[in-house]
């Protein structure tokens, strides 16, 4: 079978079924091609829960379904590579922020969206990278313990001094491998070129930053420029405004050996097909308590934020 037939099979039993296709917008092309709705992972986390259809496949890793299901408890949320995961999601343990609330009641724990649902079950609110800064500065509590993205959260604490925020010693692999060399060079090459970096970077990083935002954000800004545009995030924000964008070469991927990650491309057009007729992937289930009291860090993050 063609890829080209092999995506019209997915499409057509997807239908069928009645099977909604997520793809995060780190995911291969070819996934893209096929999904009905793409985005970051709360976008579709979101999207998912205004569907009528009942059964999902998320493209992505394992926090992004386990947040689907938690929004949509009715619905069957399948995971086609149970395997693929988040490492920065990983990066502490639910024991270790029960241990660090026994002993520090008055600071609030405030979690990257990018965590488990146990973990989002043990924080006071969930934050994205884009509201990050909002929420934690609406907080009333002084002390803030920011997990698991250390970077993410010095973005953050630079910009709101009054508050003394905690960071774990978390990251992502991915964008923590970034260096202020990576850009300085590349700016050689380009000097004309604006930068749009993921706050998931490491400061230095940051300090050349024209934009520093969430995928999205570094989506809508690249597009909204006329000329060239660096782009620090994995390489599927490239890969995607690239092929779909007109003058798809102004877009210019910083460090494109360093920004893959491996977990976000494990998924292939079979483990789709497979997912989707039943014979491969995992029907994220989740203890209901669990997944209460995780809601209620997110359902705090959209007052908030």
């Amino acid at each position: 079978m063609t890829v080209s037939e092999l995506k019209s099979k997915i499409r057509e039993e997807a239908e069928k079924r009645g099977t909604v296709i997520l793809a995060h917008t780190y995911q291969n092309p070819d996934i893209i091609d096929i999904a009905d709705i793409t985005g970051d992972s709360f976008f579709l986390s979101q999207k998912a829960k205004d569907l009528t259809e009942k059964r999902v496949i998320m493209c992505g890793v394992r926090f992004m379904a386990e947040s689907v299901k938690i929004l949509s408890p009715e619905t069957e949320v399948i995971l086609p590579v149970p395997s693929a995961t988040c490492l920065m999601a990983e990066q502490i343990s639910p024991e270790r922020v029960r241990e660090f609330k026994k002993n520090n009641p008055d600071t609030a724990v405030v979690a990257y969206i990018n965590t488990t649902a146990a973990l989002k079950a043990e924080c006071d609110v969930c934050v994205t990278s884009s509201s990050a800064l909002k929420i934690v500065k609406s907080l009333p509590n002084k002390d803030i313990l920011f997990i698991p993205d250390k970077n993410l959260g010095s973005y953050v604490k630079k910009q709101i001094p009054e508050k003394n925020i905690i960071l774990w010693d978390g990251f992502c692999p991915v964008h923590n491998k970034l260096t202020k060399e990576d850009i300085i060079n590349l700016k050689k090459e380009h000097p004309e070129a604006l930068f749009a970096v993921h706050p998931e970077s490491p400061e230095e990083v940051l300090e050349h930053a024209d934009m520093i935002g969430a995928t999205s954000e570094i989506i809508k800004y690249a597009k909204s420029q006329s000329g060239k545009v660096i782009i620090g995030t994995e390489i599927g924000v490239v890969d995607y405004l690239s092929t779909h964008e007109e003058n798809g070469e102004r877009f210019i991927q910083l460090s494109r050996e360093k920004l893959v990650c491996e977990d976000m491309k494990i998924t292939t057009l079979n483990d789709v097909y497979r997912a989707l007729i039943g014979e491969q992937g995992e029907s994220i289930v989740l203890d209901e308590a669990l997944r209460k009291k995780a809601l209620k860090s997110i359902d705090r993050m959209l007052e908030l934020g």
